[in-house]
């Protein structure tokens, strides 16, 4: 089952569903609450349920305010070897992004007045059903809820004045997220084998798979467990490929008027507009 949430200028927050017809509204209901009780991709949620006109509706995030975004670095062999670092982490980089900065699809990315090195990493998102701490990789797969598409757009300069990456990758409206949460079951074990495109005003930037990561959705699972007790709609961005803007002669970073869309087969079709963050009045 896909979901999306809606916000409604007199409901508020809106979920929708749909098995593959048309679009349901489900109300006020929780996505989170529905991954905690493990009823994801159950079609029943649809009994009753009126079809869904999205007329006045916004976009939301698919999961608006995730416990945790645990992102990592450096996982795709390719991006490691065009970044600063050139090799293969044996761990992984793990760093985190806070709930402030998500945007859904459709909304604009917004560069800073602080720097105009605004970039973009296509990547998959996973989000966590049941939780957990020291989970073996072998079961660690149980505990994916489901799955979706995330653009970590990263201020390079703030990135790197430090060895800790957390300024870079936290700058509001930079974590585009959605526009679906897909269910586990829709895709192949881990989100393996998809294809995944990033294109910058319709020229290609990104093309990879995601069996090219370095660390497997249940590998990067079972690690983050060992340290933190994962929890119900936690989401962790599994890295992206090479291709990024900053690793290209000349370097290519996203301007006011671009368009970027992030594309996983399967999964769904990200797409935002860049706008200038407005001066200080």
């Amino acid at each position: 089952m896909r979901f999306r949430s809606y916000a409604s200028p007199d409901r508020g927050a809106v979920l929708a569903a749909t098995a593959g017809g048309a679009w349901h509204d489900l109300g006020s209901a929780d996505l989170v609450d529905i991954i905690a009780d493990g009823r994801q991709a159950d079609a029943t949620l649809l009994d009753g349920a009126p079809e869904l006109s999205t007329r006045g509706l916004s976009l939301l995030p698919p999961v608006q305010r995730p416990g945790k975004i645990l992102c990592v670095g450096l996982n795709y062999v390719d991006h490691a070897a065009e970044s600063p670092y050139e090799n293969v982490p044996d761990y992984p980089t793990f760093f985190t992004r806070f709930a402030s900065t998500l945007i859904a699809d459709g909304d604009a990315i917004i560069r800073p007045r602080a720097s105009a090195e605004l970039d973009f990493e296509g990547e998959m998102a996973v989000i966590i059903g049941t939780g957990g701490r020291h989970i073996p990789a072998d079961d660690a797969l149980d505990h994916v809820a489901g799955y979706s598409v995330f653009n970590d757009a990263s201020i390079r300069d703030y990135q790197f004045l430090t060895p800790q990456w957390t300024p870079g990758k936290n700058f509001d409206a930079t974590g585009a997220f959605g526009p679906d949460f897909v269910s586990a079951d829709e895709v192949p074990p881990g989100g393996a084998g998809l294809s995944l495109e990033v294109d910058l005003n319709g020229a290609p930037m990104q093309r990879a798979n995601t069996s090219d990561m370095v660390f497997s959705t249940a590998q990067l699972i079972a690690l983050a467990s060992v340290w933190t007790t994962l929890e119900p709609g936690d989401v962790i961005v599994s890295g992206t490929p090479a291709g990024v803007g900053f690793a290209r002669r000349p370097q290519v970073y996203m301007a006011a008027g671009d368009v970027v869309e992030v594309r996983i087969e399967g999964i769904g079709t990200l797409r935002n507009p860049v706008e200038d963050e407005p001066e200080a009045l």
